[in-house]
């Protein structure tokens, strides 16, 4: 699987829907061309980093992350972090365990904890091949796991977003809460990937 490729001009489509509905509510008076762009920028500016630190912070401390898999609205408000009125469900990914997330109707996502969604997210390609081949696509992204580990799929919607939280590397012992952060990528956080090992100074 591409994940670069924008399937059946997918982008062309979201970027017309977006147009017609700033139109709209400008026309309307619900909001201002300048009050759009000033949301665009804000939408713009998070990304998967928010994600990340919430990961670090339950690495290092059992209790948070009991706090994160119980509330995880509560715990990232701890951190700073609001997720809005979406319901949030955050899933531990185990030795035995590993999950993914894909939103089959469109491109559902926890974009305030992890920014934009990438488009090979929104394509029609991962939404319907994740869901029935998922250790297929898996492995087209570079994460191929042992044939023992069981694979869950989750669907996103419109009022209930997942995000992954996913296996800390081995030798990862010494490390702070920062260092740790650098090692979680955007994929790990939807389940395509695994958390960077730590590489050796030398």
């Amino acid at each position: 699987m591409n994940k670069a490729e924008d399937s059946e001009g997918s982008a062309g489509y979201y970027r017309r829907m977006q147009s017609a509905v700033e139109e709209l509510l400008v026309l309307r008076g619900i909001l201002t061309p300048e009050g759009i762009e000033e949301q665009v920028a804000a939408m713009d500016s998070r990304t998967y980093k928010s994600g990340a630190k919430v990961v670090a912070r339950a690495w290092v401390d059992a209790a948070y992350k009991a706090r994160l898999l119980d509330d995880p609205r509560t715990a990232v408000a701890e951190l700073g972090f609001s997720v809005g009125p979406m319901h949030l469900i955050v899933i531990e990914n185990t030795p035995t365990v590993h999950n993914v997330v894909v939103c089959t109707l469109c491109s559902c996502y926890p974009r305030m904890l992890l920014g934009v969604p990438p488009h090979w997210y929104k394509s029609r390609e991962y939404r319907s091949r994740v869901v029935r081949e998922p250790r297929a696509v898996l492995a087209e992204f570079g994460c191929e796991l042992p044939t023992g580990i069981d694979i869950r799929v989750h669907d996103s919607t419109a009022d209930m977003r997942y995000m992954v939280l996913p296996l800390r590397p081995a030798g990862t012992a010494g490390l702070g809460e920062a260092a740790l952060a650098e090692l979680v990528t955007r994929d790990c956080l939807v389940g395509v990937g695994l958390a960077a090992c730590p590489t050796s100074s030398g």
